[in-house]
């Protein structure tokens, strides 16, 4: 059965700076443990500590740049503009 989520939970960001994440499907919002589907605000410069989350984590940027350090070296990606926003 469908079901309705009316709003996003906004969950504090543990990093250098303020960070809003708005929450549409997850742990806090739908109970969903595997899987979160959320749209992130992140002023420039914004950091947190390494870690290795327990659910399947994708994200899109969508204006600005993400870089990502991981054992393998570093990641830097921009977003691309693909169509209107």
């Amino acid at each position: 059965m469908p079901t309705l989520i009316a709003k996003p939970a906004v969950i504090r960001a543990v990093g250098n700076k303020p960070k809003e994440i708005q929450e549409f499907a997850g742990r806090v919002n739908t109970g969903h443990a595997d899987l979160s589907v959320a749209r992130m605000l992140s002023p420039e410069g914004w950091r947190e500590p390494g870690q290795r989350p327990e659910f399947q984590e994708i994200t899109v940027v969508l204006r600005g740049m993400v870089r990502v350090d991981y054992e393998g070296g570093t990641g830097r990606h921009a977003a691309r503009r693909v169509g209107p926003l």
